[in-house]
């Protein structure tokens, strides 16, 4: 569609209108081409992109949890969270999510 008017001369209502889109569709799509290229016109990956369950004072509770007790592995405290904070998280979560905070931190210190 953008390479329509820009190369073949066609007007944006035109090319809209053949590519059964909106002119706002076509601006959107030719800024984001002008932007990034053909990679700016792939759109991205839905969902979060990170742990947001699991703030740090939750983080800095289960580490404190772990050092209190050797023997309690960063999986079983899905339940003592869920009691605590009200807040349910998957136990994978749970190590991926201290495994950032631990990594966060110790480039701190």
């Amino acid at each position: 569609m953008v390479r329509k008017v820009q190369a073949g001369g066609a007007s944006v209502t035109q090319a809209a209108a053949a590519f059964g889109y909106s002119r706002p569709s076509y601006y959107a799509a030719a800024a984001a081409l002008e932007a990034s290229g053909l990679e700016g016109l792939v759109p991205a990956r839905p969902g979060p992109r990170g742990g947001h369950k699991l703030t740090e004072e939750i983080l800095a509770w289960a580490e404190q949890q772990l050092a209190g007790d050797p023997g309690l592995r960063p999986a079983q405290l899905a339940g003592p969270i869920e009691a605590s904070f009200g807040m349910r998280a998957h136990p994978r979560s749970i190590e991926r999510a201290l495994a950032r905070y631990r990594e966060r931190h110790s480039k701190s210190r």
